[in-house]
């Protein structure tokens, strides 16, 4: 177990301490993707897409928690590059399916080795009982902030 750094975290904010090892898992998978010309968005842009059947362009927002223009942004360079393919979707005329092309599929792979090389680095460095905390404190968080019971929004 990694427990060696000094009590520092503790004079800390919540909000700090989320910010900043984000920050920091941003810019390694960021340093990651671009070994290969990508992004981290790319990346998780392609995990976030169904690989058999593709996935409505109206559910991929929702999905990643991203909103309509940012997607759109990174859906036109994915598509420039040959990762993806947009198709009219059967169930609704108006809709598009946003489906992987080969070069897509074997990206996915990639970024798919690249999360659980994360995930298992972690689980091998943080005990079980601990990252069962980290994932009930970070429900609670998730559960507080989406139902605005830290802030009202009427006020």
């Amino acid at each position: 177990m990694v427990s060696n750094q000094p009590d520092i975290m503790k004079d800390k904010t919540i909000d700090y301490i989320l910010r900043t090892t984000w920050l920091a898992v941003q810019k390694m998978y960021n340093e990651e993707a671009a070994k290969f010309d990508s992004t981290m968005a790319t990346g998780f842009t392609l995990l976030s897409i169904d690989p058999e059947k593709g996935t409505p362009s109206t559910a991929l927002g929702p999905k990643m928690g991203m909103e309509a223009t940012s997607l759109s942004r990174i859906l036109k360079t994915m598509e420039s590059k040959g990762l993806i393919e947009r198709k009219p979707n059967p169930k609704d005329g108006r809709g598009v399916i946003i489906s992987l092309t080969e070069f897509g599929l074997e990206k996915r792979t990639y970024s798919r080795d690249k999360v659980l090389t994360f995930n298992e680095t972690i689980r091998n460095n943080v005990s079980e009982e601990k990252l069962n905390s980290f994932y009930e404190v970070a429900e609670v968080i998730n559960e507080l902030v989406t139902n605005k019971k830290i802030y009202n929004q009427n006020e």
